[in-house]
């Protein structure tokens, strides 16, 4: 198991200013799978990435990652725009204590994995939406993640550099054999990528319901028979707003 949550639950605040974020949320990830969570803002599906990367800790249940090291990617690339893109790479290398002439070539593979070997030396102003995205993708992968936790990596892009994306992460998943949890509003982008989607109520967040993605890889984001499943999810997602309400 990569990924294994029992009965999670995450308050914030004391007496009448509680609040429930996730209530008793449980979960499993496999090793080597692509999970997609979906849910309204303010589900708490971003307080559940932080309780997985380390940043905060579950007021009740467990949660295990099985010893594997985990790394969390935002929406916003959260790049240093004083450092290149090479250097931005370079620096969780750097943090580990990875010698200079081994930083260099690990740098170079990762850069030419994202395909921005020609990029290396260019400053993240210097750089589109997209490219930024890859360079903190790259960066990610730096930190010798098994696990990778996305929080709405492509919410902030046009729809045709979304969907290079989409090819690139999946290539990248398939090469690395990561396990990816990964957080998104969009049903038919969740469809696009998991094999399996899992939907979270309004908070607190739990999670509601269960959609398997058996279409065959690699699928487009027009296709019908993925329009139709994504139909199934956007339902589920209304019913949820409906109770919530």
């Amino acid at each position: 198991m990569a990924v294994a949550l029992a009965s999670v639950s995450k308050h914030f605040g004391h007496g009448a200013d509680e609040v429930l974020a996730l209530n008793r949320v449980t979960l499993s990830i496999q090793p080597g799978e692509f999970v997609c969570l979906v849910g309204a803002s303010g589900s708490g599906k971003s307080t559940l990435l932080n309780l997985l990367a380390g940043l905060d800790r579950p007021s009740e249940g467990s949660l295990d990652t099985g010893g594997a090291h985990t790394t969390l990617m935002f929406q916003e690339p959260a790049l240093f725009p004083w450092l290149t893109a090479a250097g931005n790479v370079e620096l969780p290398l750097t943090l580990r204590g990875m010698p200079k002439a081994e930083r260099r070539r690990e740098v170079a593979r990762l850069l030419e994995l994202v395909r921005l070997t020609e990029f290396g030396g260019r400053h993240p102003h210097e750089l589109s939406g997209g490219m930024r995205q890859r360079v903190a993708l790259a960066r990610a992968l730096a930190q010798a993640a098994e696990v990778l936790l996305m929080d709405e990596p492509f919410g902030a892009l046009d729809a045709i550099t979304r969907d290079l994306l989409h090819d690139e992460l999946e290539r990248i998943w398939r090469e690395r054999g990561l396990s990816v949890l990964f957080v998104t509003h969009n049903a038919r982008e969740a469809v696009r990528l998991g094999d399996r989607v899992l939907v979270f109520s309004s908070r607190p967040g739990r999670v509601a319901a269960e959609f398997p993605v058996d279409l065959p890889r690699p699928r487009r984001i027009e296709s019908p028979e993925l329009a139709v499943l994504a139909a199934r999810i956007y339902d589920r997602l209304r019913l949820e707003a409906d109770l919530d309400g």
